[in-house]
């Protein structure tokens, strides 16, 4: 059995003639079945045959499919992939804008959250609820958000799809984890998620402080506000 598997581990499929200026093959089928003819023929009864076959069929299969193909064909088969790219499409470098948030400080302003650098935050320096609203300037749609923040206790998100930043509606509440020492790392997959604009809203805390260090969604740009 092992000289059998042997044999049939060196067999060499067909190749083409690469000088050959219609691209045949050169005996695709002679070569290789006589080959494995020999092989096969030390086997006394067909038997034990049946599982090597089954073994090897899809190998076989496609070997000479790839070995029979012109490389005329092979070489001009292109298959164009249409696929609409998904980016952050909070980040200020795509457009986004922080355009209200209720509180401001110069060291920790709002467009920390978008700015892509994670060494910087937005904080907040007052009571709660805070919030902060993300203007896109254009129709989007989120399928997966993902915000960083530290003691944010209950995050509401709503969303609108208007030109203005008015009809916002309930998307998202989430009561996020405290997690000592580290970054509240909270990741949402979205549904429904066109909108022209986010209003994030930290109703409590675990402290009489919040902070936010990035927001990012992804997703894909519908279409141009008109």
């Amino acid at each position: 059995m092992g000289r059998i598997l042997t044999d049939i581990r060196s067999l060499s499929f067909p190749e083409r003639d690469p000088v050959s200026k219609n691209h045949q093959c050169r005996n695709p089928f002679f070569s290789f079945l006589h080959k494995l003819s020999t092989c096969l023929g030390h086997f006394k009864d067909g038997k034990d045959l049946k599982p090597l076959l089954c073994q090897f069929s899809f190998i076989v299969t496609l070997h000479l499919h790839i070995g029979l193909c012109p490389v005329t064909t092979r070489s001009r088969r292109k298959i164009k992939h249409f696929k609409m790219r998904k980016n952050d499409l909070c980040l200020s470098s795509e457009g986004a804008e922080v355009i209200l948030a209720t509180s401001s400080d110069e060291k920790h302003p709002p467009e920390s959250m978008i700015d892509g650098n994670p060494d910087t935050f937005w904080t907040t320096t007052g009571m709660f609820p805070q919030e902060f609203i993300i203007c896109f300037h254009k129709h989007v749609r989120i399928e997966r958000l993902v915000i960083q923040s530290y003691f944010v206790r209950t995050l509401r998100i709503e969303k609108s799809t208007s030109k203005e930043p008015v009809d916002f509606e309930p998307w998202i509440e989430r009561d996020l984890v405290h997690t000592e020492g580290q970054l509240q790392n909270e990741e949402i997959m979205a549904r429904d998620g066109h909108a022209t604009y986010l209003r994030f809203v930290i109703i409590s805390a675990f402290d009489h402080f919040a902070s936010v260090h990035s927001v990012s969604a992804e997703g894909i740009a519908v279409s141009n506000l008109s």
